[in-house]
């Protein structure tokens, strides 16, 4: 970071908003008036209703809102398309063997509705979605196929009460090629565990029991823990669509951009989702296409296995900043 953001970054969002050098830059990105006016009062509407986005550097929420804008999704958390999440970031001292804080950024993170809004809008989608499946649902596999077997309950009545054992998430393109994917609950909770920095499946049980002291909340703010069957549909379509869907340059764009957030010197990663090399070919094809100089932070993997390797002690972390 250099000097100027470090003091844009002890501002207020409200003053830093107005100057103007970030009112040209969202001229030069928005190109009209009407919709530069929209965007700073949707903006400022949803930075004054958060107190953790209020405590945030001021540039990351604007380059968070503006990849949410340049998607034409609406920032607002009740439409469900995109948020903007506070974090703690975090350096690593080695010196007092602890974390030490550099600032809150605001984390770009595209919800499930935000995929099934941009697929559909590429005319590409017949239908698609996804949702958990409870108790009493899931039959198993087809035996000559693979292809998992469901006998869904006729309302949301009988589901009343009932556990949660799985995903599944399906898709039809308008060519008529059609795909269902289902992981179970432990696959997800393992998935978590694994690719979410702010998620400890260790801890998962006893925060949907209550078990949780007051003092520790700020530890559970991540949506892994507010909304583990949210950001479960969301899994399950970034890997549906990724992996047998058509990806246009609006998708290709919010995959890579997917809990990311910018310090105007690139972009880092606040969750490692993704598959690596999905990330690489999805980012080359979004450079071509739109001429875009700047790449992602591509997580190191495993050579053999092409999963993501895990760092003993990662120079910056990342962590929740609970409101």
């Amino acid at each position: 970071m250099n000097n100027s953001q470090v003091a844009t970054s002890k501002q207020k969002f409200s003053i830093v908003i107005q100057q103007d050098a970030i009112q040209n830059l969202i001229t030069q990105t928005l190109g009209t008036p009407q919709r530069k006016q929209r965007f700073i009062a949707s903006i400022s509407s949803v930075v004054a209703a958060n107190p953790g986005l209020q405590n945030c550097d001021p540039f990351t929420i604007i380059n968070a809102a503006l990849l949410g804008e340049a998607l034409e999704l609406a920032p607002s958390p009740q439409l469900g398309y995109f948020y903007m999440v506070p974090f703690d970031e975090k350096k690593w001292n080695p010196d007092t063997k602890e974390r030490e804080l550099v600032r809150t950024v605001a984390t770009f993170i595209l919800g499930y509705k935000g995929y099934i809004q941009l697929a559909i809008r590429s005319g590409q989608y017949q239908d698609l979605d996804s949702y958990p499946i409870y108790e009493g649902e899931y039959l198993g596999r087809d035996k000559e196929t693979g292809k998992p077997l469901f006998k869904f309950h006729e309302s949301e009545e009988e589901n009343a009460g009932k556990e949660v054992i799985g995903y599944v998430a399906y898709l039809e393109l308008t060519s008529g090629f059609k795909k269902v994917i289902y992981w179970d609950k432990t696959k997800m909770l393992n998935h978590a565990d694994k690719y979410s920095a702010a998620f400890k499946k260790a801890d998962y049980e006893n925060f949907i029991q209550g078990k949780v002291p007051q003092k520790d909340q700020w530890k559970y703010s991540s949506y892994w823990y507010q909304d583990f069957d949210g950001m479960a549909k969301k899994t399950m379509l970034r890997q549906l669509i990724s992996k047998w869907g058509i990806m246009s340059v609006e998708l290709q764009q919010a995959y890579v951009n997917d809990t990311s957030y910018s310090d105007g010197e690139g972009i880092k990663y606040y969750d490692n989702e993704s598959d690596e090399q999905v990330v690489a070919v999805v980012k080359q094809d979004v450079e071509n296409k739109t001429g875009s100089k700047e790449q992602p932070k591509e997580p190191a993997h495993d050579a053999e296995t092409g999963e993501i390797a895990q760092t003993a002690e990662p120079e910056i972390t990342k962590e929740p900043s609970f409101a």
